[in-house]
C-alpha cells in the first residue's frame, strides 16, 4: 500500500525510466512500421526489434518490483495501491500528468478516475 506522498515520490524518482520507456516505445513503433512497409529501417532489423522489446519488458518489470501496477504503455498508465477514507483505491498516474493527481476505487477502474 502506498500513501499519496509515496506514490508521488516514486513517480518523480522513476521519471527517467518512464522517459526511457516512452523513447523505446516510439523507436519500436517506428522500426516495426518501417519493416512492415519497406522491409528495412535505419533503426535496424529484427534483432533491434527484439532488443527494444526486451528493454521495454525490463522497465515494466522494474516497476513491478516496486509493486506498481502497469496498466498500459501507450500511453503509460501506472496505478499505486493505496487507501483513501478507509477504502482501497489506486493512485493513478497517466503519461502527460505532471504528478499523481487522480485516484479511483479498485472496482471502478480508469472510468472511475477522480481528481484528488
Amino acid at each position: 500500500m502506498f500513501t499519496l506522498a509515496q506514490a508521488r515520490h516514486l513517480v518523480a524518482t522513476l521519471r527517467p525510466r518512464v522517459d526511457q520507456l516512452i523513447r523505446h516505445r516510439a523507436d519500436l513503433a517506428e522500426l516495426r512500421g518501417d519493416l512492415a512497409d519497406h522491409g528495412a529501417s535505419v533503426l535496424g532489423g529484427l534483432a533491434e526489434v527484439k532488443a527494444l522489446e526486451a528493454r521495454l519488458h525490463a522497465i515494466v518489470d522494474e516497476f513491478h518490483t516496486h509493486e506498481i501496477q502497469v496498466k498500459g504503455i501507450a500511453p503509460v498508465l501506472l496505478d499505486f495501491p493505496g487507501e483513501r477514507d478507509g477504502r482501497q483505491v489506486l493512485w493513478c498516474w497517466l503519461e502527460g500528468d505532471s504528478d499523481v493527481r487522480w485516484y479511483h476505487r479498485v472496482e471502478c477502474g480508469f472510468a472511475g478516475r477522480r481528481p484528488i
